[in-house]
């Protein structure tokens, strides 16, 4: 008949080296997951500009131009009350939206880089900046 342990617990030595394994691990794996959160508000930024210059590309070509910088990104939402109207304007988008960080993106027509630009300041909201901190604009790849 086989013997039954009456003592089925951990011993002290099973508890350390679980407690040393699962501090190894984490060690290694919560660096990597802390950069996660400004990776996807990058990837989101990106984003947003992308679908942005869709709908500054359609607004053209119903009015033939690009809304101006006066006018600004608002003239994708509400129908602009200065400068050049188009006679055939509707909504190309319910709402202008903010970059992954709550900052205003910015817009410039002409633009430096091209026809126009579309960018975001990045998570410092400043123009410049590096990592994080760095512009994210229509004309990067």
């Amino acid at each position: 008949m086989p013997r039954i342990r009456k003592n089925s617990g951990f011993t002290l030595i099973e508890i350390l080296v679980v407690i040393t394994i699962l501090g190894i691990l984490g060690a290694l794996v919560i660096p990597k997951i802390m950069d996660r959160p400004n990776d996807a508000r990058v990837a989101a930024s990106k984003q947003q500009v992308a679908d942005i210059v869709q709908a500054l590309n359609l607004y053209k070509l119903d009015s033939g131009a690009y809304p101006s910088s006066g006018q600004g990104l608002v003239a994708l939402a509400q129908k602009p009350s200065s400068g050049k109207i188009p006679s055939n304007w509707r909504p190309y988008m319910d709402k202008i939206p903010k970059d992954a960080w709550g900052n205003e993106l910015q817009y410039r027509a002409p633009g430096l880089h091209g026809d126009i630009d579309v960018f975001s300041l990045g998570a410092d909201g400043e123009a410049g900046g590096e990592g994080y901190n760095a512009d994210i604009g229509n004309w990067m790849n």
